[in-house]
C-alpha cells in the first residue's frame, strides 16, 4: 500500500504509486512507527524540492526521525505547492531560481530564509492554500504556471493548458480565462524573468 507522500499542485499530501520526478521536504511532518503523516501538514516554512538521488544515499521513506520524504510530479507541481529548490542537493538549479527571483520580485543577494518567509505568506491562507486572483490573462502566464479551475490543476505549457493528475499530465481544450493562480505571485515573476521548471515528459507528449 502505497505511503500517503506524494503532493499535488494545491499542497495536498496524498497516497498514489506514482512517485515523480523530485522528492523534497517540510521538515519532520510524520510517525516513523506507523509510517502515517500526522496532522500537521508542514514543521518548517523550509519547503523545499530535492532530487531523487543525492550522493548515492538511499533513504526509507518516513523511516526514521529524519525529515518526511515528500514526492512531486515535477518541479512544477512543487511550485504551485509553494516549494522551492534546495541549495543543497540542486545548488546549481536554487542559484539560478535566485537570480530569477531576484530579477522579477527585486533584491539582491537574498537569503534562502528570506524568500522561505515570502513563500511562506503567500502560499498559505490560515493553514490552508492560497489562492491568487490572475493579474494576466492565463494565456499570458509564464511557462511553468499552475492553476485551478474548479476541483482541477492546470499547467500552463507552450500556449496550451494541460491537466494535472498524479501519473502525468493530459491534454484538455479548457481555456479559462478567470481561474485562480496556484503558483505563489513571487515564484510567477520568477518564472517571467527567465527561470525554467523542469516539467513531467508528459507535458511535452
Amino acid at each position: 500500500m502505497p505511503l500517503q507522500n506524494r503532493v499535488t499542485p494545491t499542497g495536498d499530501i496524498i497516497a498514489t504509486p506514482h512517485r515523480g520526478l523530485f522528492t523534497g521536504n517540510r521538515g519532520i511532518i510524520h510517525d516513523p512507527a506507523t509510517k502515517t503523516l500526522l496532522k500537521k501538514r508542514w514543521a518548517s516554512e523550509t519547503w523545499i524540492v530535492c532530487v531523487r538521488e543525492f550522493r548515492g544515499a538511499r533513504r526509507q521513506p518516513m523511516g526514521g526521525r529524519s525529515w518526511t520524504e515528500l514526492f512531486f510530479l515535477d518541479e512544477a507541481t512543487a511550485f504551485a505547492a509553494g516549494h522551492r529548490p534546495c541549495f543543497l542537493c540542486r545548488r546549481a538549479d536554487a542559484n539560478r531560481f535566485r537570480s530569477a527571483w531576484e530579477t522579477g520580485n527585486g533584491g539582491k543577494g537574498l537569503k534562502a530564509k528570506e524568500i522561505d518567509r515570502k513563500l511562506h505568506r503567500e502560499r498559505l491562507d490560515r493553514g490552508k492554500k492560497r489562492l491568487h486572483p490572475p493579474r494576466v490573462p492565463v494565456d499570458q502566464l509564464p511557462e511553468g504556471a499552475m492553476i485551478q479551475d474548479g476541483a482541477d490543476s492546470l499547467l500552463v505549457a507552450r500556449g496550451r493548458t494541460l491537466l494535472w493528475s498524479p501519473a502525468g499530465y493530459v491534454e484538455t481544450d479548457r481555456r479559462p480565462q478567470h481561474a485562480m493562480i496556484l503558483t505563489p505571485p513571487s515564484i510567477i515573476n520568477a518564472l517571467a524573468a527567465g527561470y525554467r521548471p523542469l516539467l513531467h515528459p508528459s507535458a511535452s507528449s
